[in-house]
């Protein structure tokens, strides 16, 4: 192993987000520069390869392998430079002898099992990794979330879709109750950042410097009436008041089969941010069901739990974020139901007659 020079540094690269869905929350990389020994690397544990046989089922279930990878400082600016996202870099404060311990615990890593780890979307990513690093070489838990840590994941998260309303609308769906927890854990880099800003070691700023690499630009609010809350609205209206049994139907298939899926991923995922969906309450298997049955009592019961189904929902959702996003498909659900509710009444009313 290379012995690093006394002008040898540590630093931690917060990259800003990007536009692509992969890029959402930004990165985080380490940086050990060396300029006498001409050494200038960035290990990315940001690393994932979609080659991997069954990528997106693996991603799905939870058990999809990132890894650790080494580049030149200069290959992993270009990146950043060329999609105009901001690079935030932040020198530690570390002796040569932590520097040189660090160095060779990341080589380590690229050389052992060590190098792949199973991402977890709150529990370990790239920051974590990171940080988790920086904290083993100091012997002890120093970097900690110094953010607000009353709020919960779901509404951490919630700016971050701003200028991708599917993104935000399907990524709201997917999430179940973990996201709803209060946001304890440190897993953003921009909140890694914030920490290193606030740590002390020794008694002295664990940061010593922070530079701007790149300057980047905001991302472009690429708003249309499509990619709007507004569309969504108009078509459930549209749908709700029809009141045509066949738009009903396929309406009814349709988010019965992602009330299904909803189901099966919260069984087959190794994933806690998908675990207890109750959007399945909203997005209700049962609506699978409800068009092959005839009018009836049986169907008329399965209404009305549907109905019951979306009340309780609605009490569930009364104090989230994600209120307003979902409120037009409580509503649609509610006067489609209502509707069908009347209809069978109306059938069974002749027959008691």
């Amino acid at each position: 192993m290379t012995p690093l020079s006394k002008n040898a540094k540590v630093s931690i690269l917060t990259c800003d987000r990007g536009d692509e869905l992969y890029t959402t929350f930004g990165h985080t990389a380490i940086r050990v520069h060396d300029s006498i020994n001409q050494l200038d690397i960035v290990y990315n544990y940001g690393m994932f390869d979609f080659q991997t046989p069954n990528f997106y089922l693996k991603f799905v279930k939870g058990d999809l392998q990132y890894f650790v990878a080494a580049c030149s400082f200069q290959d992993f600016l270009m990146e950043y430079q060329m999609t105009e996202r901001t690079v935030i870099e932040q020198t530690l404060a570390l002796p040569q002898a932590k520097v040189q311990e660090l160095f060779e615990a990341l080589n380590g890593s690229l050389y052992s099992d060590e190098r792949y780890y199973t991402y977890k979307f709150i529990d370990r990513n790239c920051t974590t990794m990171v940080y988790e690093k920086i904290n083993t070489i100091l012997g002890k838990p120093l970097l900690k979330k110094v953010d607000d840590t009353s709020i919960s994941y779901r509404q951490l998260l919630y700016p971050y879709f701003d200028n991708h309303f599917y993104f935000k609308l399907g990524i709201n769906i997917l999430f179940g109750a973990k996201t709803d927890q209060a946001a304890e854990k440190m897993f953003l880099p921009v909140e890694l950042s914030h920490s290193l800003k606030q740590t002390q070691w020794q008694g002295k700023p664990l940061v010593v410097q922070e530079k701007t690499w790149v300057t980047g630009q905001p991302i472009p609010n690429d708003y249309s009436f499509v990619n709007s809350p507004w569309f969504v609205v108009l078509f459930l209206v549209a749908i709700a008041f029809s009141r045509n049994r066949y738009v009903y139907m396929v309406y009814g298939l349709t988010i019965g089969t992602l009330g299904a899926f909803l189901c099966c991923v919260g069984l087959y995922s190794q994933h806690q941010e998908v675990l207890w969906n109750y959007n399945v309450l909203l997005f209700n298997p049962l609506f699978l069901i409800l068009p092959f049955l005839k009018k009836g009592r049986v169907r008329s019961l399965l209404i009305i739990t549907s109905l019951v189904a979306l009340l309780v929902y609605g009490i569930l959702l009364f104090n989230k974020p994600h209120l307003l996003l979902l409120l037009p498909f409580l509503g649609a659900h509610l006067f489609m139901l209502r509707h069908l509710l009347r209809q069978e009444r109306a059938h069974l009313l002749p027959s008691v007659k």
